[in-house]
């Protein structure tokens, strides 16, 4: 049985304010959580099912509390609950300045939706990249909607919060390291010269990328539009545009 103070502190992990106190968020459902338990991430506690008691029973390095459909109701941020629920450390990263420039890594420029990060971050997942960064208005990649949105590849990736404009600045001196950019005027992802290393700029679902960060933009790239009739659509997800750039680098570099 969940006590009314432990459902009272889990609801509270829903809002930020509390998330960032405690370091702590949630992670609902078997397979997001199983994902997590045998990531990097360190696990708090599990609240399951009595069905899942051989799954993670085997488990001793976090608390295990086996709990009622009806107490895992009262806890879940979903409209419909799961059967597992973990609390999971918020981990302290660093960034490693080498690292950036010898990788391909994502930026992005105050992404608001939780959906659109979930997905960019389990893309990220998808074709090997390791770090994400994000102004600081980004949606927070432990709300629980982004959580869900990444189907465990949270536990796979960093997800750092940072002054984007910083961060260029003290890159912009390595003339072997771009900061790839999407635009509509750009040059098409599939002409254009794109190296194994660099970082790829998303912008703002409505505003694109802001004019601070556009300066650092080294080049310019663009995903054509093949429907050519004129009435359709004038832009694509950002999520989707993140998935199309992202796989074509790696189709140029690694394939």
């Amino acid at each position: 049985m969940i006590s009314k103070a432990q459902i009272k502190f889990i609801n509270s992990l829903k809002l930020k304010k509390f998330r960032d106190e405690n370091a702590l968020f949630v992670a609902e459902g078997y397979k997001i959580v199983n994902d997590l338990v045998n990531s990097s991430l360190k696990i708090k506690t599990v609240y399951y099912t009595h069905e899942y008691f051989n799954v993670f029973n085997a488990k001793e390095d976090f608390e295990l509390i086996e709990v009622s459909q009806s107490d895992l109701d009262k806890v879940s941020f979903l409209k419909n609950s799961s059967k597992v629920i973990a609390l999971i450390e918020i981990p302290s990263l660093f960034v490693d300045f080498e690292l950036i420039t010898n990788e391909i890594s994502i930026a992005l420029d105050t992404i608001q939706d939780p959906g659109n990060l979930g997905t960019i971050i389990r893309t990220a997942d998808w074709f090997g990249v390791k770090n994400i960064y994000c102004s600081k208005d980004c949606v927070d990649v432990f709300n629980p909607k982004v959580v869900q949105a990444t189907m465990g590849a949270i536990g796979k990736v960093n997800v750092h919060y940072l002054d984007l404009k910083e961060l260029f600045s003290k890159l912009i001196d390595n003339q072997d390291f771009k900061i790839h950019g999407s635009f509509l005027d750009g040059e098409s992802v599939y002409k254009a010269d794109l190296k194994n290393k660099g970082i790829i700029l998303m912008g703002n679902e409505g505003n694109g990328i802001s004019e601070e960060l556009e300066k650092f933009i080294s080049k310019r790239l663009f995903i054509p539009k093949f429907y050519t009739e004129e009435i359709g659509s004038e832009s694509l997800n950002v999520s989707i545009a993140t998935s199309i750039i992202l796989s074509e680098f790696k189709r140029r570099t690694v394939i």
